[in-house]
C-alpha cells in the first residue's frame, strides 16, 4: 500500500487559497457583480496543476504526463464528457422559453391560493427538465416576482420557493452537469443514481408543499395575471425525462431529445435552421468550461494520488468517521466542503469524486449511493450559500425589476433545502439500510 504523504495535497490547498481570496476581492472589494464567478477558474486549476508538477521529484517531467494521461484518459471521465456536450446541446437546442409555458399552463388552471406550490413544483419539473437550477431561477424568478406583487405572498417566500425547486432537479435531472459528474466519476447507471436519490428526496419535496400550503393558507392573496404559453415545446423534456426514468442510454435519451427538439423548433417556426445550428453550438460551447475543469482536476487528483495523497486524506477521515454511516457523511461533508470554497457544486463534486470513491471502497458503500449522497450533499451546500450563482442570479432578477431582496431573508425560506438535508440524515442514520448489491 503507498505511503500517505499529506503534503500531496498541497495542490488543492493552493486551488482554495487562490479561489476563495480573488472571488472575495472582485466581490466584496472591487464590488464585481457575481465575483466569485469572474474568476478565472480554468487558470486557478492550472496553477494547481502546475504545483502538483512540481512536486513528487522522484518521478520525471515525461513520467509525470504519463500519469496524468492515464488520469485524464479513464473511461468515466470520457463519458462524462460527451454526455456535457449532448446536454450543453439539447439545451441550445430547445431554448428556454418552453419553461415559461409550464408555468403559465399549470397557474391558468390552479386558483392563486396555491401559487407558491405551484411555482414550487414547475420548478421541480422544469429543472429537471432542463438540469440547469440557474437557468430554471432565470426563468421562473420574474414569475415568482410577478407572483409576490400581484397575489400579497412574501417576496423572499417566492423566490426562496424558486431556488429550492431549482435545487431539487439539479440534484435529480439526467441532463444535469452535477448527476453527471457524479454517475461519471463514480462509474454507476444514471437509472440507480436516480432511484437511490429519489426516495431521499420525496419527503423532503412533500415536507416543502405541506410547509408552504401551510403558509398560503394563511395569506390574504389576490387573483394573478398570467400569459400565453405553447405546451409542444415541453414535449423533448418530457422525453428525456421519461426515457431517463425507463432506464434508457441517456446517449440515446440525449439524441432523442436533440432530434424531437430540432423537428418541433423547426416546425413552429420557433427558430430558423441555422439559428438552430447556432444554438448547438452555443449550448456546447456552453459546456466547455465545466470539460477543461474535469480534465485538469482528473490530472491534478492523478499526480496527487501518485504522491500519496489520497492515502493520507483518507487515513484522516478513517480516524474521524467511523462505519459505513459516518463513512457516507463524510462524503457528504467533503462534497460539502468542497462547495463552500469553490461556490460551484459540479467543481465539488469533480474535486471530491475521486476521494470518495476511495471511501466508498472502504466503507463498502454502493457506487449509486456514493453518487447520490454527492450529488445531494453539494446541491444542499450550493442552494443555500449567499454567494453562490443561484442565490445571486435570483436577487439580480428581483433587482432588474425594481424589487429589493436580501440574501439572507430568502436564506430563511429556503425550505427545501434544509429539509433536504434533514431527510438525508435520516436516512443516514435512523432507516435501516437495505442490502444492495454492487
Amino acid at each position: 500500500m503507498k505511503k500517505g504523504n499529506v503534503w500531496a495535497l498541497l495542490p488543492i490547498g493552493v486551488f482554495v487559497a487562490l479561489y476563495l481570496s480573488l472571488g472575495i476581492i472582485f466581490e466584496y472589494g472591487m464590488k464585481i457583480s457575481m465575483g466569485f464567478y469572474n474568476v478565472p477558474i480554468v487558470v486557478i486549476f492550472l496553477v494547481a496543476l502546475l504545483v502538483a508538477c512540481l512536486q513528487n521529484r522522484s518521478l520525471t517531467f515525461d513520467k509525470k504526463i504519463e500519469v496524468m494521461g492515464h488520469g485524464v484518459g479513464d473511461k468515466n471521465m470520457i463519458t462524462m464528457l460527451l454526455i456535457f456536450l449532448l446536454a450543453g446541446i439539447f439545451v441550445g437546442v430547445v431554448g428556454r422559453e418552453s419553461a415559461e409555458s409550464v408555468a403559465y399552463f399549470v397557474l391558468s388552471i390552479v386558483p392563486p391560493r396555491f401559487a407558491v406550490c405551484v411555482i414550487f413544483l414547475v420548478s421541480c419539473f422544469v429543472s429537471t427538465a432542463m438540469g440547469t437550477s440557474v437557468g430554471t431561477i432565470t426563468l421562473l424568478t420574474p414569475i415568482a416576482v410577478a407572483i409576490a406583487s400581484t397575489s400579497g405572498f412574501s417576496l423572499a417566500l417566492c423566490v426562496g420557493t424558486v431556488i429550492g425547486g431549482s435545487m431539487f432537479g439539479d440534484n435529480l435531472s439526467f441532463v444535469s452537469d452535477t448527476t453527471i459528474a457524479a454517475c461519471g466519476g463514480q462509474g454507476c447507471a444514471m437509472r440507480d443514481k436516480f432511484k437511490t436519490n429519489f426516495a431521499v428526496v420525496l419527503p423532503a419535496a412533500i415536507l416543502t408543499i405541506l410547509l408552504i400550503l401551510f403558509l398560503s393558507l394563511r395569506a390574504d392573496i389576490s387573483p394573478i395575471v398570467t400569459k400565453d404559453y405553447k405546451l409542444i415545446r415541453i414535449v423533448p423534456y418530457l422525453l428525456v425525462l421519461i426515457s431517463g426514468i425507463a432506464g434508457i442510454n441517456v446517449f440515446v435519451t440525449l439524441m432523442i431529445g436533440i432530434v424531437t427538439g430540432s423537428i418541433i423548433m423547426l416546425s413552429t417556426g420557433a427558430v430558423g435552421f441555422s439559428g438552430l445550428i447556432a444554438g448547438m453550438g452555443s449550448g456546447a460551447s456552453g459546456m466547455f468550461e465545466t470539460a477543461m475543469v474535469a480534465l485538469l482536476v482528473s490530472a491534478i487528483c492523478a499526480l496527487i494520488r501518485e504522491a500519496g495523497g489520497f492515502e493520507a486524506l483518507l487515513s484522516g477521515i478513517r480516524r474521524v468517521f467511523r462505519g459505513k454511516r459516518a463513512g457516507q457523511l463524510g462524503i457528504g461533508l467533503l462534497v460539502g466542503l468542497m462547495d463552500i470554497a469553490t461556490a460551484n457544486n459540479t467543481v465539488a463534486i469533480v474535486m471530491a469524486n475521486p476521494i470518495a470513491s476511495e471511501m466508498a471502497k472502504d466503507y463498502g458503500i454502493t457506487k449509486q449511493k456514493t453518487a447520490s449522497i454527492l450529488d445531494t450533499f453539494s446541491c444542499i451546500f450550493q442552494g443555500v450559500l449567499p454567494y453562490g450563482a443561484q442565490m445571486l442570479v435570483a436577487l439580480s432578477c428581483v433587482s432588474t425589476m425594481g424589487f429589493e431582496l436580501s440574501a439572507f431573508s430568502v436564506i430563511a425560506h429556503l425550505f427545501y433545502p434544509m429539509l433536504l438535508l434533514l431527510s438525508v440524515l435520516v436516512f443516514m442514520f435512523v432507516i435501516p439500510e437495505k442490502k444492495i448489491e454492487q
